[in-house]
């Protein structure tokens, strides 16, 4: 577990490709419950240990995940979030390079249930739900590209959803169109940083997730950037 964030009021993880957030129909361990083993032997917690679940990731996307460690910071944190106060940046690798170099992608979403994805629809369906992110290219090698995507709504398999319907789907994203899955079963879409205001503390964070390791193309492309 790589915890990038601890203190009285929050728990920041740097979350594995594959990992589940919080535990589903497949009853393989959720990283909220790995959280709570940690807490309970590192504090010698007796019972129960609370944890909130703020926020969640796509289980083959790997990057940040905000947890709650007191009901006050649950509370505080879901109005950030519901207000659009959290500043989440993504990183994304594609194989087709997109048709600018940056720009805002706006369009109206439906999820189907059944299938777990999302759709580009017009916005005149009732059930549509605006999305919209900003893209911009940071780099690219003979192969692939790396787009970092700032969102400024949070729907469902928003970037995917969005990055695919403009001839873009992000490497190993069998379910968006792209041919082929990655060695690991995740997807190249990493949550990369996120800005906010600690909902206790009332100080100004920043927090950056490395990209994991073993993926080999995400560390090539990460040492490009930071060079």
């Amino acid at each position: 577990m790589d915890i990038l964030y601890e203190d009285n009021h929050l728990i920041i993880i740097n979350k594995q490709a594959g990992e589940l957030v919080q535990g589903d129909k497949t009853g393989d361990e959720s990283l909220d419950k790995t959280i709570k083993k940690y807490l309970k032997k590192k504090y010698n917690k007796p019972g129960n240990v609370f944890l909130g679940v703020t926020h969640r990731l796509d289980r083959p996307v790997s990057g940040i995940v905000i947890f709650a460690r007191t009901s006050k910071a649950l509370s505080r944190i879901n109005k950030l979030f519901k207000k659009g106060d959290i500043n989440k940046i993504y990183w994304a690798v594609v194989k087709t390079k997109p048709p600018k170099t940056q720009d805002t992608l706006t369009n109206y979403l439906v999820k189907n249930e059944k299938m777990n994805k999302s759709f580009v629809v017009n916005h005149k369906n009732t059930k549509a739900k605006e999305a919209s992110l900003t893209y911009q290219l940071l780099s690219s090698s003979d192969n692939y590209h790396l787009l970092e995507i700032t969102l400024h709504t949070g729907r469902h398999h928003q970037v995917r959803c969005q990055l695919a319907n403009i001839g873009c789907p992000i490497k190993g994203d069998l379910k968006y169109g792209f041919p082929r899955s990655n060695p690991n079963a995740g997807i190249s879409l990493h949550a990369r940083s996120v800005s906010f205001v600690h909902p206790v503390k009332k100080e100004p964070i920043t927090i950056t997730a490395p990209v994991l390791q073993g993926d080999k193309l995400f560390q090539e492309f990460e040492k490009t950037v930071l060079k």
